[in-house]
């Protein structure tokens, strides 16, 4: 069984992971907008696919942070007791 330690730092790591694939995402997403911002019928494609994927990205960010969270509140409760307001 890990400790509530190694869990926060566990945790701690894939958040950042995964802030850096939303932004990795994001910059990719924006360098291809921009690539094809010369050519009509495409650029409107891809303006709309920047924000649809912008959109995708930031969801399944959140609903990820979320579960880390809760992975580290219950893993919180195991160490500290079910007493702990947290």
């Amino acid at each position: 069984m890990p400790s509530y330690s190694d869990v926060q730092k566990a945790v701690r790591v894939e958040k950042v992971r995964l802030w850096f694939g939303w932004v990795a995402g994001n910059i990719i997403m924006a360098i291809i907008a921009n690539a094809t911002k010369n050519v009509a019928v495409v650029s409107v494609l891809t303006q709309v696919l920047l924000v649809v994927v912008f959109i995708a990205l930031t969801v399944a960010l959140f609903r990820m942070t979320g579960a880390l969270n809760r992975k580290a509140a219950a893993a919180r409760r195991e160490v500290l007791g079910e007493d702990y307001p947290g």
